[in-house]
């Protein structure tokens, strides 16, 4: 919500957006709250369309709720970016009004991260991961890819999402010393990932914690023993190559009281509204020509240049960052990199 109330106000200070070149009008903001109920976003979205007669719809949060929504703006015609959504089975939507900005699908991420831990000469893993379908199905695609590679899985154990102690599995994890730790986790889980990891003295070089180390709180929740620590992400504010950045994360901050932007999913959506920011400033605010730059342009924007290939980001690839002295940098791909990979340092106390 961050992200797109920011780029509110970007673009309405400008006099709004650019409509075909045929003047501009500012952005206004009809939401409601769909409580994390993919069925009640579908509900929201044809409320939108049919009785509050928007001009167009932006994104909601999750990819469940981004396939809950996909038949209400597909039978309505209506042009969605989506931003916070990675499945292979999207690849399965027939291009039509939806597109995903995130170029973080669970197979294009497995390669991503046999490549990065084959660079650091990792031999042996240890994984967890969250039950919830993001992160197994990261685990459906990793596991054939670190094989292929010759990676051995020294210990594996998946968990629910309300898990309150992973005291046991780490113990175990400790004992086999596998070079990497991946840990497939969500804020929550890791939160208490990184607590008692500490606490059981895992002292592996490479640590990943899927989701939530990119999040401002999370670095000062954690400080110091947070360095090292790789996530997933491929942004950073001084990235080469992208649009946008520096200015959106020091409006970011300015807006938000010196908070940070999110380096994950505020990025992704930031991004969505800069594609359909210039795709109406191209044809104006018919859908159906909406829909069709959409399909064919080149976009700039904070993630880099972006061009759909079918319903997918064709551009963006699958990245990791990393905590290095409290600044979040790119670290793979090595063509985005900010800053080389570094080991994970010895746990303050």
């Amino acid at each position: 919500l961050n992200a797109y109330l920011l780029w509110q106000d970007l673009v309405n200070a400008k006099g709004g957006l650019d409509i075909g070149g045929k003047g501009r009008r500012k952005i206004e903001f009809v939401q409601y709250d769909d409580k994390s109920n993919p069925a009640q976003a579908a509900k929201i979205y044809e409320k939108l369309i049919t009785n509050d007669k928007v001009d167009l719809v932006v994104a909601p949060w999750g990819t469940p709720h981004h396939f809950a929504v996909a038949p209400v703006v597909e039978r309505r015609k209506f042009p969605l970016v989506g931003n916070t959504a990675a499945s292979v089975a999207l690849r399965k939507v027939k291009p039509g009004y939806l597109w995903f900005t995130s170029s973080m699908m669970p197979d294009n991420v497995a390669k991503a991260m046999t490549a990065m831990l084959k660079s650091r000469g990792v031999q042996s893993v240890a994984i967890l991961y969250n039950l919830l379908p993001f992160a197994s199905e990261n685990i459906q695609f990793l596991k054939p890819a670190l094989a292929k590679a010759g990676i051995k899985i020294h210990f594996e154990a998946k968990y629910p999402p309300d898990i309150k102690d992973m005291t046991g599995m780490l113990i175990k994890v400790k004992a086999k010393n596998p070079d990497a730790v991946l840990v497939h986790s969500y804020p929550g889980d890791s939160i208490l990932y990184m607590n008692q990891a500490r606490e059981v003295g895992i002292n592996a070089k490479t640590q990943y914690v899927m989701v939530g180390p990119a999040i401002g709180f999370f670095r000062g929740m954690f400080k110091s023993n947070l360095d090292g620590i790789i996530t997933m992400g491929s942004w950073a504010p001084g990235m080469k190559g992208a649009t946008g950045s520096q200015k959106f994360y020091t409006a970011y901050k300015k807006k938000f009281k010196g908070h940070e932007p999110d380096y994950l999913d505020t990025v992704e959506v930031y991004a969505s509204v800069q594609i359909l920011e210039q795709a109406i400033a191209k044809v104006g605010l018919n859908r159906e020509k909406i829909r069709n730059a959409i399909n064919t342009m080149t976009f700039k924007t904070i993630y880099g240049d972006v061009k759909f290939n079918g319903v997918q980001n064709g551009s963006t690839p699958s990245g990791f960052t990393q905590i290095q002295k409290g600044k979040i940098e790119v670290v793979w791909p090595k063509s985005r990199a900010t800053a080389p990979l570094a080991d994970k340092g010895a746990w303050a106390n």
